[in-house]
C-alpha cells in the first residue's frame, strides 16, 4: 500500500529538512518527504491512495517517555478523583456515589486514585480511615493520592489486610498512627503493599482490558509510543502476565501504541532472575520490548516523601523516604550496567539524586560503557553540582513538564526559596548538552501532550495564576523534540521513529492548528485530529 499525504504543514524534526508539505508512506514506513510529490513517484509508479491534509499541521507521533499504562487503564475503569479534589468532603462523596452508581456488592474492593490534600479547601490533610468509614464499612476502600506514593484506606481494608496496632513498620515506608498507636489508614511508599497485597489478583484478560482502555485514550492525545512501568502494577509483581498481555494484543493486531517496558524490580534477586531468563534492554519487538531497569528511589514532593538533602522547609521533622540504601542502589545499578541493561531511577529529591549519581558513577567506573543511556526519572530538586554530574555521566533526564501545573504551587514552601530557585532546570539541562525527554507519569497526570507542551514553553500553570522560573522555559521546538525524537533516543530507536524522515516508521499526528502560530498560552486548546501508527489510522476526531 503506497499512500501520499499531501498539502500539509509538516514539522519533521529532521534538521536536514525541518519542514515539508507532503510525504509518502509505504507498508508502514515513510519513503519520501518533500514539497513536490511528482519527485516521489518514480518511473511508472502511482499512488494507491492520496490523502489531502488540507493545510493542517503534522508532527511525528508523540512519545510519552514515562508513564504507567496498566495503572492508567485500571484507573479509567475505577473511581477517578482528579476532578473532585476541591475538598476532602467532595472526594468522599464521589466514592459513595461511585459505589451507588456501579452497584458495587458488599465485600468488593473499591479502588481509586487522584486525591490531593493541597487542593482541599475544607481540611488540608491526608484522607484517613475515619473519613472513609463514613463512606462505607462494608466495602474495603483503597484510594491512592495523585502521586501514587500515599494511599488512604478504610477500616474494612485494614481488617482484610491484617493491619493492626501490633503491625510492624516496614523499613522502606510507613503507616501513620494516632496518639493511641492505632493505624490511621494512611500508608506511604512501600508500606502501601501491606494493604495492596490483600486486593484480589486480576487475570491476564483483565490486564488486556486495562491496556486497551489506556491505549484508546493515549491515541486520542496523539501518543504513538510509551515508556511504561507496569511490572509492579499487579499484586505479586507478575511481570510475565503483563508481558503476556502485551504480546497477545500485538499478535491479535490490537496494540495501537508501541511499548517500551521500564522494568521495575524491588530487589537484586528479582532482577537477576529476569536477566537469567534472557531479558535485557532492547529484547522484544518494535511493539513490545524491554527498556531499562526501573528503580523507585524515593517518593513525591506533594506527599513529602521525596528524599531531600535537608529537612522539608514546611515539615522540618522529615527529609522524606529513601526506598533503597546506597548499597542496594549500588548493587542493582552495577548489575544492570554489567549485564546489558539500561537503568532509569525515579529520583525527585536532591538527597536521593545524590545517591543515584554516586551509584551510576561507581557502576560506570567498574564497567565502562560509552552509550549506556542510563537516566533519572523526574529530576526535579537539583543543585548545580548534581546538574554537572548528570552532564558529566551522560545521564538522560526523563522530565514531566506537566508537573509544573501543580508543583509550582508547592515547591517553594516544600524546599525553601533558595533551593527552589535551582529546581526543575529543564532548559539548563538542555543547554548543558544533556538529553531530555518528556512524559506525564500518567495516571499521576493525564497524558495530554498539548498541556505538557504549554507548561514547558510558558512555565505557567494551566489556570495562568502561577509562573515558576520563566528563564527555564523551553522553545517550542525543544518541547516538540522532548516529546518525539528524544523519547525515541531514550529507547535507542532514534533511527526508527521520532521524526518524519525517509526510513522512519510512519507514526504521526495531525493537529487542528499550527503550533508555531498559536499563542503559547493557548497550546493546550489545540486538538489532535488524527493519529497514525505505522501508517494506520488509529484515532480520528469526529
Amino acid at each position: 500500500m503506497r499512500t501520499l499525504y499531501n498539502n500539509g504543514r509538516l514539522y519533521t524534526g529532521d534538521e536536514k529538512r525541518p519542514e515539508a508539505s507532503a510525504m509518502v508512506v509505504e507498508d508502514g514506513v515513510i519513503t519520501w518527504v518533500g514539497e513536490n510529490p511528482e519527485e516521489a513517484m518514480g518511473e511508472n509508479r502511482s499512488w494507491d491512495e492520496s490523502i489531502d491534509l488540507k493545510g493542517r499541521f503534522v508532527t511525528p507521533g508523540f512519545i510519552d517517555s514515562h508513564m504507567h499504562v496498566v495503572e492508567y487503564g485500571k484507573l479509567l475503569q475505577e473511581v477517578s478523583l482528579a476532578d473532585f479534589t476541591g475538598s476532602l468532603k467532595a472526594v468522599c462523596h464521589r466514592v459513595k456515589e461511585f459505589i451507588r452508581e456501579k452497584q458495587v456488592p458488599e465485600g468488593a474492593w473499591v479502588c481509586g486514585r487522584g486525591w490531593n490534600q493541597d487542593y482541599f479547601e475544607d481540611e488540608k490533610r491526608f484522607i484517613n480511615c475515619h473519613d472513609l468509614d463514613e463512606v462505607s464499612t462494608r466495602h474495603p476502600i483503597f484510594l491512592a493520592r495523585a502521586c501514587g506514593h500515599v494511599v488512604a484506606v478504610n477500616s474494612k481494608a485494614m481488617e482484610l489486610a491484617g493491619v493492626t496496632r501490633e503491625s510492624a513498620q516496614p523499613s522502606d515506608g510507613r503507616f501513620q498512627v494516632d496518639s493511641l498507636g492505632e493505624p490511621l489508614g494512611i500508608f506511604e511508599e512501600n508500606a502501601i503493599s501491606m494493604v495492596k497485597d490483600a486486593i484480589p489478583a486480576v487475570t491476564a484478560e483483565k490486564v488486556k482490558e486495562y491496556i486497551l482502555e489506556a491505549e484508546r485514550a493515549l491515541n486520542r492525545f496523539g501518543i504513538t509510543s510509551v515508556h511504561t512501568d507496569d511490572f509492579l502494577s499487579l499484586n505479586g509483581g507478575d511481570y510475565e502476565m503483563v508481558l503476556k498481555a502485551y504480546r497477545e494484543l500485538e499478535e491479535e493486531g490490537r496494540l495501537t501504541v508501541k511499548v517500551c517496558e521500564q522494568s521495575q524490580f524491588e530487589d537484586l534477586e528479582q532482577l537477576k532472575e529476569f536477566v537469567d531468563k534472557g531479558y535485557h534492554t532492547g529484547s522484544g519487538s518494535d511493539y513490545v520490548k524491554i527498556g531499562p531497569l526501573k528503580i523507585i528511589g524515593d517518593g513525591s514532593l506533594g506527599a513529602r516523601t521525596a528524599f531531600l538533602g535537608a529537612p522539608y522547609a514546611d515539615k522540618p521533622d522529615t527529609r522524606g523516604i529513601p526506598v533503597f540504601s546506597q548499597d542496594q542502589l549500588d548493587e542493582m545499578i552495577s548489575y544492570a550496567n554489567s549485564h546489558g541493561m539500561q537503568a532509569a531511577v525515579h529520583a525527585i529529591g536532591d538527597g536521593i539524586m545524590e545517591q543515584v549519581v554516586l551509584a551510576y558513577e561507581k557502576a560506570l567506573k567498574e564497567y565502562p560503557r560509552k552509550d549506556h543511556r542510563h537516566g533519572i526519572v523526574h529530576c526535579q530538586i537539583t543543585t548545580e553540582a548534581l546538574l554537572e554530574k548528570i552532564r558529566d555521566l551522560s545521564l538522560h533526564a526523563y522530565i514531566q513538564s506537566i508537573f509544573l501545573d501543580y508543583d509550582s504551587r508547592i515547591v517553594e514552601s516544600r524546599v525553601g526559596r533558595e533551593k527552589a530557585s535551582k529546581t526543575y532546570q529543564f532548559k539548563t539541562l538542555m543547554d548543558m548538552g544533556c538529553s531530555v525527554s518528556n512524559g506525564s507519569d500518567s495516571p499521576v497526570e493525564t497524558p495530554d501532550v498539548m498541556k505538557g507542551i504549554q507548561c514547558a514553553v510558558t512555565r505557567t500553570s494551566l489556570d495562568k495564576t502561577r509562573t515558576f522560573l520563566p528563564d527555564q522555559a523551553l522553545t517550542l521546538e525543544e518541547a516538540l523534540k522532548s516529546y518525539t525524537v528524544m523519547g525515541a533516543w531514550a529507547e535507542f530507536e532514534e533511527e526508527k521513529k521520532g521524526r518524519l524522515k525517509e526510513g522512519m516508521a510512519a507514526d504521526f499526528v495531525v493537529l487542528s492548528r499550527d503550533l508555531r502560530e498559536v499563542p503559547l498560552e493557548q497550546i493546550s486548546q489545540v486538538r489532535v485530529e488524527q493519529t497514525y501508527v505505522d501508517g494506520v489510522l488509529v484515532f480520528e476526531r469526529r
